[in-house]
Order: C-alpha cells, then sequence, then structure tokens
C-alpha cells in the first residue's frame, strides 16, 4: 500500500488526511476515512457550537482529528477545550494569526496542523511551534487565499521549512495523478476535501453532491458573496471557491465548496474505494516513473 515515512510514523496506512470542511466533514466521514487508512478530520466550520462537535463525535471511532476555523473558535467558550478534551490525534485551527492554541493543544498531548498559502506563512506557523503544515494552493475548494498554485507552493514551503515539519499538499488533490504529483513533488501527504465531499458518507446534501458529480474542472469561481448574505464575519482575505452559479448556487443558497479538482469526480463512490483508487494508482505511477 502507498505510504511516506510521515504517514508511518504516524500510523496511517496512507498519507490522506481530509480536509476538514465545515458543514461536509462531520463524524460518519471521518470514521470512514480512518478505517479506509487514512486520518479522519471532523470540520467545524462557520458554524461550529460546542452542542454540534459533540454530536458529530459521537460517530467517529478509534484515530480522528479535529479542525477548528480560529475566528469561530474564539468566538465560542469552550469549544478549544472541548475539542482537546475529546483527545484528537491531530488538532487542525486555521484562518488566524494568534497561536496560543498550539501550547494548549501540546500541554494534551495533541499534535497540531495548520494551512499556510506562502513561505513566510509557513516559517512562522513553524516557528510558533506548529507540527505539520498544510501547503494549500489557490485551486482548493472553500475558504482560503488565493495567492499560489499547489506544486509551487507546495515547493515554497518544502524549501521555507527545510524538513523541519512534515508538510501535506492541498488544493485540486482528487485523482491518483494528482495524488502522484504531490508525493513525487516531496509532500508528506495530501490534505483532500472535494473529492471526498462527493461521498455518501459526507454531510453533503444530495442536490450538492450531484452538482459536484456533474461539474467540470472549470466550473468554480471565488466569492464572497455567499458570507456577506449570510452575514458571517470571514476576513477580507479568505473568500470561498464555489460551483459556479448554474452548478451551486440553484441547489443551495449558502453556494457549494468545490476546488478545481471537481472535474475528477465522476460518481458518488464511498470513501474506501475512493481512498483505495488514489492510492492504488499512485503507488502504480510512481513505480512506473522510479524503474
Amino acid at each position: 500500500m502507498l505510504a511516506t515515512p510521515w504517514s508511518r510514523d504516524f500510523g496511517l496506512r496512507v498519507p490522506i488526511v481530509n480536509a476538514p470542511m465545515g458543514g461536509v466533514a462531520g463524524g460518519r466521514l471521518a470514521a470512514a476515512v480512518s478505517a479506509a487508512g487514512g486520518l479522519g478530520m471532523v470540520g467545524m466550520g462557520s458554524m461550529a457550537t460546542r452542542a454540534s462537535l459533540a454530536a458529530e463525535l459521537q460517530h467517529v471511532r478509534g484515530r480522528f482529528g479535529i479542525g477548528l476555523v480560529d475566528w469561530v473558535m474564539r468566538g465560542q467558550p469552550g469549544l478549544l477545550d472541548d475539542a482537546l478534551a475529546a483527545g484528537p490525534t491531530l488538532l487542525s485551527v486555521s484562518f488566524g494569526t494568534d497561536w496560543s492554541w498550539v501550547a494548549a493543544a501540546h500541554d494534551a498531548g495533541i499534535p497540531t496542523i495548520t494551512q499556510v498559502y506562502d513561505a513566510a506563512a509557513a516559517r512562522r506557523a513553524a516557528d510558533a511551534g506548529v507540527d505539520m503544515l498544510v501547503a494549500r494552493g489557490a485551486e482548493g475548494g472553500g475558504h482560503g487565499e488565493v495567492r499560489v498554485a499547489t506544486l509551487p507552493l507546495l515547493d515554497a514551503v518544502l524549501e521555507a521549512v527545510s524538513d523541519s515539519v512534515p508538510v501535506l499538499a492541498g488544493g485540486g488533490i482528487a485523482s491518483a495523478r494528482s495524488l502522484a504529483a504531490v508525493l513525487a513533488a516531496g509532500a508528506s501527504g495530501a490534505w483532500v476535501g472535494t473529492r471526498l465531499a462527493a461521498c455518501p458518507e459526507a454531510l453533503t446534501d444530495e442536490a450538492s453532491r450531484r452538482a459536484l458529480i456533474d461539474a467540470a474542472e472549470t466550473d468554480t469561481r471565488i466569492t464572497r458573496e455567499y458570507d456577506i448574505a449570510a452575514g458571517l464575519p470571514w476576513p477580507e482575505r479568505f473568500p470561498s471557491r464555489v460551483l459556479t452559479a448554474s452548478l451551486g448556487a440553484e441547489v443551495s443558497g449558502a453556494g457549494v465548496d468545490a476546488g478545481q479538482g471537481v472535474g475528477m469526480i465522476r460518481d458518488d463512490a464511498s470513501v474506501r474505494e475512493v481512498i483505495d483508487a488514489m492510492c492504488t494508482g499512485a503507488q502504480s505511477l510512481l513505480q512506473r516513473w522510479w524503474t
């Protein structure tokens, strides 16, 4: 089975972590990803509460991670404490600049990870003691800075941290080819979002799932309009990549988050089927290139 030194050391059978997509990556998705050999993350997005975290944690078993949005976490007293008390294998906090959560996680014996968008941010996070980084490229779905594409960003981040911390690649990774590409470039693993959002284990509603399956790689756009309409105080530098109006806005008033890898989705295969196909295919490609 496909593995990297990091995935082996971290106790994973495959080097895949699901992006903790708010409203999509619930406990059932996290449990399925972990059962398939990766690390499943429960995502607490813009609407997170202590009650919603508790509800999703009922569905996880064994190893799992939790992902929080920094500004949401700070507006929900007790949310970070509840996340730490749950004993996750990994805590992800992104979209902020205050690193006090890192020490809190370490005091609880929990490794940490955050998303970065350029080399300078990678160095700041590593200096703050974050244990792992996600180089999240502009192709990624949902919220994030739209600055650098995944492969050049991965190159810059790997150079910046000089192997001091593992770096996962996120943004546009939805197939065996894209997984093989980021691993060949030096990523320790992949942070996979959009492809898993179409799986039946995700919280995605049926209309949005069908829109993801029907979309082409050109059917996404960057916008803040849904956040503004909903009154969500996302910082301006973190717009969201969503399906275009013809595919997304008509099936969900909040839009359908999707990265540019959405064109690689052909069906609503299960999490295990998706991960097995991605890893088997990537392993075959890597062996072909290196033999």
